[in-house]
């Protein structure tokens, strides 16, 4: 894992190197970064930096996510639509920091559903060794817990927060998600972990919501370099 952190900020390096020069102009430096985007709504997405799509092998439907990207780092303004509509459903300035690995959440359709994460994954190179976090993304849920199987637990998690990744054990682990103060859990789940990947767990939906607003728990397989 540690070779594959090597890869991408070699990458970042490079091309940040690479658009400083050309045919021997000097242009102003360009620093990079990876991102990730989450769609924790009910709608389908697409979203644009400066104007230009960057989700390009699909839209982003309810759950689902972006692959890591390699984007420009320090304040841009990204947009986001609806798949199919030309207008935009609102934008929001995002401040990444350079060489990191973040992940972006979409939970509605106004700029303050919008949060994100920077995710520093734990280098761990022992065998069967699988890595866990929590991201509550759900707006009424209020503060959450959660269990993953007997040995990990996330407590009083707020909205828009996110745990640190703990390590856990491969194959299927029961989870539940319960509201604070119940007993009775509002999510019971089986989910299988394959070992010497880091998970992210995320709530979303509302309490109330039907269709694709339903409560629900998502996962997303954190990637350490982008898709080729």
């Amino acid at each position: 894992m540690n070779t594959k952190y090597s890869v991408i900020f070699f990458l970042l390096t490079m091309v940040g190197l690479l658009s400083c020069k050309n045919n021997d102009n000097v242009f102003p430096k360009v620093s990079y970064t990876g991102i990730t985007v989450i769609n924790a709504s009910a709608d389908t997405l697409n979203f644009y930096l400066n104007g230009t799509r960057q989700n390009n092998a699909s839209s982003l439907f309810p759950t689902g996510n972006s692959s890591l990207l390699i984007v420009p780092s320090g304040a841009q303004n990204y947009e986001f639509k609806k798949v199919g509509r030309s207008d935009v459903l609102f934008s929001v300035p995002l401040n990444l920091t350079t060489n990191t690995f973040n992940s972006v959440y979409v939970t509605g359709e106004t700029p303050a559903s919008v949060f994100k994460t920077i995710d520093t994954i734990p280098l761990d190179t022992l065998p069967l060794v699988t890595s866990v976090r929590f991201v509550h993304a759900a707006p009424d849920a209020g503060n959450l817990n959660v269990f993953v199987g007997d040995t990990v637990n996330f407590k009083m998690r707020a909205f828009k927060s996110s745990s640190i990744f703990s390590l856990t054990g491969s194959g299927q682990k029961e989870v539940k998600i319960y509201l604070s103060g119940s007993a009775t859990p509002k999510i019971d789940t089986i989910i299988t972990f394959q070992p010497n990947l880091a998970y992210t767990l995320f709530a979303k939906g509302l309490l109330n919501g039907k269709g694709n607003s339903i409560f629900d728990v998502g996962i997303l397989i954190n990637q350490l370099q982008p898709n080729q």
